[in-house]
């Protein structure tokens, strides 16, 4: 073998490359990952909204010892608890053995919403020979997306006397699906011309939900009244519950491993369950000395507002309960506390590069990324976190050896978004963006790299630690 130049041994100590995780990691490594990705499939496809999010992460929570935390409950190192707020938004800790003013806390903040279409409080119509469901999407949706694929009903109807009913309707193979028309291309040449963003409009997204009429010529909208039929026999339910009602419409597909050698998995809501899954696996299985936390909130895709939002002062709340009953000043422990606000990044695509800006893009199954900065255009919407505490968390990850990256959300004037991490580093926290790259992102199908969602778990461990 030949020694190396200077100029190669001056690169490989200077330069910096992004690496593939594939070629890094030894089998042993590998193997965990594939095994690791079968848990996260299993998550998504039991947790399409965010109730059923918080659902199954308190299943997860309690098999790994957590129990319900009371709020002005006493707490004492080594107590692990969640806390269910509306069902909506979940919070799971552990109060570790460091000075709680001097140390902080170390928190984990994703969220657990994603785009989809809620019914409106007045759905249910006949037209033509058919029955739907009028929809109000929710979150940045390309609608045209939204036609022609099977739709699945999920969410929770309240009942006149307060009575909760679930519905999940299209998701078993028995069940029936759902589905929004879309034109045939035939007599579609007018709204092909149109720009993708105006081809559908937002009022057309009607889902189709019957064509059987009910039994009786005496009555009119003999269609809507067999739907309103069947969901009272089967749910107990009127016309008039719908306007106490949650319910969505999801896509109707798998977690499925995606290509020939299965590195990818396709999914509705990954982001950003994709972050939600290794938050919690991360504090179930890493053994910290310091005070830990995970926050599934709900509303960040239309602004973190509301009761379940990461803009409500619950946060600030459940720290001043946890400082009460340490004895701790929760002015000081905000200010000592870290958070990673576990979010998604788009993957460079190149079948799209014309949006990219390559050399500072996340690269897909080159581990989890970190987004110093997000926001539109002039960093507009964003909390910069400072190059002290990036660097404070390359260390931690260096120290771990994990492998990660850096990335923007595409060219500086292409567009933009945002995240929670305003909102915590808004409460006197530091707080850096931290999650798995995405390519489709709010797509009803979206895929990511099993080799991104392992890093992004172990990155999230390394932190706790």
């Amino acid at each position: 073998m030949s020694e190396k130049t200077v100029g190669q041994e001056r690169m490989e100590a200077l330069a910096y490359s992004k690496k593939n995780v594939f070629e890094v990691y030894d089998a042993e490594k590998i193997e965990k990952i594939f095994a690791y990705a079968e848990g996260y499939k299993a998550f998504l496809d039991a947790a399409k909204t965010e109730r059923e999010a918080v659902r199954r992460g308190i299943a997860l929570a309690e098999a790994a010892g957590f129990t319900a935390y009371t709020l002005g409950e006493a707490l004492k190192p080594g107590d692990c608890r969640y806390y269910n707020n509306r069902d909506k938004n979940l919070f799971i800790f552990r109060i570790g053995e460091e000075d709680l003013e001097k140390d902080g806390i170390r928190i984990l903040a994703a969220h657990i919403d994603s785009p989809r279409l809620d019914l409106k409080q007045h759905p249910l119509y006949e037209d033509s020979g058919m029955s739907f469901l009028k929809t109000h999407y929710y979150g940045g949706i390309k609608k045209y997306q939204w036609t022609a694929i099977p739709l699945a009903l999920h969410g929770v109807v309240v009942t006149a006397d307060g009575k909760t009913v679930d519905v999940v309707i299209g998701e078993d193979e028995s069940d029936p699906v759902f589905y929004v028309n879309d034109l045939l291309p035939h007599l579609a040449h007018d709204q092909m011309t149109k720009p993708m963003a105006s081809a559908i409009a937002g009022e057309t997204l009607n889902i189709l939900v019957g064509g059987v009429p009910f039994a009786d010529d005496k009555v009119d909208n003999k269609i809507k009244l067999n739907v309103l039929n069947i969901l009272n026999e089967k749910y107990g339910i009127t016309e008039a519950d719908f306007m106490s009602a949650e319910l969505s419409a999801v896509p109707a597909f798998r977690a499925r491993d995606i290509g020939f050698d299965r590195a990818f998995i396709g999914a509705y809501g990954h982001d950003d369950r994709v972050c939600a899954y290794p938050e919690m696996t991360a504090i179930f299985e890493t053994e910290s000395k310091h005070t830990v936390m995970s926050i599934l909130a709900d509303k960040e895709e239309v602004g973190s507002a509301g009761v379940t939002g990461m803009q409500n002062c619950f946060l600030k709340d459940m720290i001043e309960l946890i400082c009460a009953a340490r004895g701790a000043n929760p002015v000081l422990v905000r200010a000592n506390s870290l958070c990673l606000s576990a979010d998604v990044n788009a993957a460079y695509d190149p079948n799209f590069a014309e949006v990219y800006e390559r050399r500072n893009s996340a690269m897909i199954s080159c581990g989890t990324t970190m987004s110093k900065y997000t926001g539109a255009r002039g960093k507009s919407g964003t909390s910069d976190a400072s190059a002290e505490f990036v660097a404070r968390v390359r260390r931690m990850f260096e120290e771990n050896g994990i492998v990660w990256q850096t990335s923007e959300l595409g060219k500086v004037d292409a567009g933009g978004g945002g995240t929670v991490a305003m909102f915590l580093a808004n409460m006197n926290i530091d707080t850096v963006d931290m999650g798995v790259p995405v390519i489709s992102m709010h797509a009803p199908y979206e895929v990511v790299s099993k080799a991104d969602v392992y890093t992004t778990h172990e990155a999230f461990c390394a932190f706790l630690k």
